[in-house]
């Protein structure tokens, strides 16, 4: 994840979701997931304790995570983050909010969708772009990074407008590296009016993918100028 965030954002990562060495959930988070089933509340756990630890990197005291609308964490005044798990992997992004005004990561096991999610969640150019990049490039899972890079997208809209989007109105291309086939980036044009920054309508948000150890992995870090 370090290696698709800025040098403002610090990232902290977990394999597997042993919660042993982790730190334990406040009294408040125990609260969202006294009925979950086991397998969520290890993710949970051990994800806040990514958090913390990024919170400590930046020197700010650690604390609770709790949800606001629609799920998304509610981060310490001055602070801007974004925290995903899937299989075997849990990772949390923050930063300050003079330095980036919104973030938005997201880590997937790098292998197909499932059928059918394709065409749920692409537009007719993205599916195109997909099967074209499948055909040159068939290392990567394009359309399992498709689906990651709509999730990093939301993540970094959502704290910044508080409304949904839906998978179909942001348009992605991406781009492979010249010099690293298994990384790269991409641009969500967004088909809404997107949000404001420091009076600034975006068009647009810019992202950094990565495709490692049976990851796939993308980050949207917005400036806030």
């Amino acid at each position: 994840m370090r290696s698709v965030l800025p040098s403002t954002a610090v990232a902290v990562e977990a394999h597997g979701h042993d919660t042993a060495g982790h730190t334990p959930l406040y009294p408040e988070e125990e609260a969202l997931v006294a009925r979950a089933v086991d397998k969520r509340r290890r993710e949970f756990t051990v994800v806040r304790s990514c958090a913390r630890r990024a919170m400590r990197q930046l020197g700010v005291e650690p604390q609770p995570v709790l949800n606001g609308e629609r799920g998304a964490p509610r981060w310490p005044t001055g602070l801007v983050g974004s925290m995903t798990h899937c299989a075997g992997y849990c990772a949390a992004a923050l930063a300050r909010s003079d330095d980036l005004a919104s973030l938005g990561i997201d880590a997937e096991e790098d292998a197909p969708l499932p059928d059918g999610v394709l065409d749920a969640v692409a537009l007719p150019a993205e599916a195109e772009r997909v099967h074209r990049l499948a055909a040159a490039r068939p290392q990567v899972h394009w359309d399992r990074l498709l689906f990651s890079a709509k999730e990093a997208v939301y993540k970094a809209w959502f704290p910044l407008t508080g409304k949904w989007l839906d998978f179909h109105e942001a348009d992605i291309e991406t781009t492979v590296d010249a010099a690293e086939e298994r990384r790269g980036a991409f641009r969500a044009t967004l088909l809404v009016p997107g949000p404001l920054v420091a009076d600034r309508r975006l068009t647009h948000f810019e992202g950094r993918w990565a495709a490692r150890d049976g990851l796939l992995v993308t980050a949207i870090a917005v400036p806030p100028r």
